[in-house]
């Protein structure tokens, strides 16, 4: 899993680098191919907001998360990646099902 983290009007210090790549480390168990993730995190005064891109075999998939704190926004981003990868992945296993059943029919 390789993890960019970009800082726009705010210094990506080494502390923050490693929240983000520890919190979002646990995208990785629901995907056994490795996870392209681009972090962007932004000051929007008063907020912070930290956004990803993850980049799954030719898809995109894409959340933004602000907060009062960095690390706050930080923890809600990867809730939001977390619940976008298992919806993704359940859309994928149900449309593989369905297409086992409908040859199964025909064959």
């Amino acid at each position: 899993m390789r993890i960019e983290t970009h800082g726009q009007q705010i210094e990506v210090t080494p502390a923050l680098r490693d929240y983000v790549e520890s919190k979002l480390s646990r995208l990785g168990r629901h995907y056994e191919h490795p996870l392209e993730v681009r972090t962007l995190l932004t000051m929007d005064k008063p907020n912070h907001r930290a956004e990803a891109t993850i980049s799954i075999s030719g898809k995109a998939l894409h959340a933004d998360a602000s907060a009062i704190d960095m690390y706050a926004a930080i923890d809600l981003l990867a809730d939001k990646l977390d619940r976008l990868l298992m919806k993704h992945k359940e859309k994928l296993t149900t449309s593989r099902q369905r297409a086992a059943g409908v040859a199964r029919d025909f064959g």
